[in-house]
């Protein structure tokens, strides 16, 4: 899937470079840990508790030799420190996603994405790895009504999950400020594509109206569809990862960027272009909106194009496109 595009820099080679991918086995982590084994990444070493990753994502992978799977916690201090031994780029993926269940499991989201993020940040700061990024999450914007969403502006927070990503943030400008620790945060918006769970309580939009479509079952839609998103395909995060790790510019540690695309479509408009893809049309049953969840989402992208040099290359019809015919044959 990635042979065909290069997100780090033509001059640089992976093959004598050593990568944590935390969260690996999971939707995001599992398309980092394939790119940089496409680009012959010399070791890429994946810790996954498998809460919410699953084996199973790496599984056209294991006949890379460069690939070492730990199945652990982030929270466990001492096999961080271990496997961050020889790392020189880490990429913090994991996280206990989910607006709902952290309001619901407000001290597990904590435990999960605060706590496990400190340990892995303070691991790299002591093996003095090159750079860190970490996922942080369009949540963060609250309730501040500007659009586009803009890093320097956020609102009042609404969801535990939003908080833990903030505390997420503040740690990693103290680290760069205060050790001079090369980190940087990326806050997602709406990420979706292959391999993206359409199971369990919390399963995301898009694989759930896919799995709804493909069986010709209704749907439900939060509100009344209106509400507005940047949905962003995962290879445009797996850019802005690798971009992060290898950035444009000396001065682009320290801080956060949006990743998105910076176009917004309503949840109706979404379903109905899936249901084009699918030759069918199921009942949509709307429902009461979710608690926690924003209004309207888009994203200003250039400061990550300034400083990252992020240009994301799939815009979202392409991408559903792509989603589509894989869970078409996945699934």
């Amino acid at each position: 899937m990635y042979n065909e595009v290069q997100f780090h820099p033509q001059d640089v080679s992976l093959k004598d470079s050593v990568f944590l991918i935390t969260g690996g086995a999971g939707f995001i982590g599992s398309h980092i840990v394939e790119y940089l084994l496409s680009h012959g990444a010399g070791k890429v070493k994946v810790l996954d508790n498998l809460s919410e990753g699953r084996i199973s994502n790496l599984d056209h992978l294991k006949h890379h030799s460069a690939l070492e799977f730990t199945q652990g916690d982030c929270c466990n201090t001492e096999l961080v420190k271990e496997l961050m031994q020889g790392v020189h780029y880490v990429s913090h993926q994991a996280a206990l996603g989910s607006v709902p269940r952290s309001i619901k499991t407000p001290l597990a989201t904590n435990e999960a994405n605060v706590t496990g993020f400190l340990n892995v940040l303070n691991a790299a700061r002591e093996a003095d790895v090159k750079q860190m990024v970490y996922a942080s999450s369009s949540s963060v914007y609250g309730d501040h009504p500007q659009l586009p969403k803009v890093e320097n502006q956020t609102g009042n927070l609404l969801s535990p999950y939003a908080v833990s990503k903030m505390v997420n943030e503040l740690y990693a400008s103290v680290f760069n400020r205060t050790y001079g620790m090369q980190v940087c945060g990326l806050r997602y918006f709406n990420i979706f594509g292959p391999r993206q769970r359409p199971d369990g309580p919390y399963a995301a939009v898009i694989p759930l109206f896919i799995s709804a479509i493909r069986s010709n079952q209704p749907v439900h839609i939060n509100g009344d569809g209106l509400q507005t998103r940047d949905f962003t395909y995962v290879e445009n995060a797996v850019q802005a990862n690798i971009r992060a790790l290898f950035p444009k510019r000396n001065d682009a540690m320290g801080k956060v960027y949006n990743v998105a695309v910076s176009e917004r479509v309503t949840v109706l408009r979404m379903y109905e272009m899936l249901c084009d893809l699918g030759g069918v049309a199921p009942q949509a049953i709307h429902r009461a909106e979710r608690e926690g969840d924003i209004r309207d989402s888009l994203a200003n992208i250039s400061s990550g194009g300034e400083y990252l040099g992020y240009n994301p290359g799939v815009r979202m019809e392409e991408g559903l496109r792509r989603t589509f015919n894989w869970f078409l044959n996945n699934q």
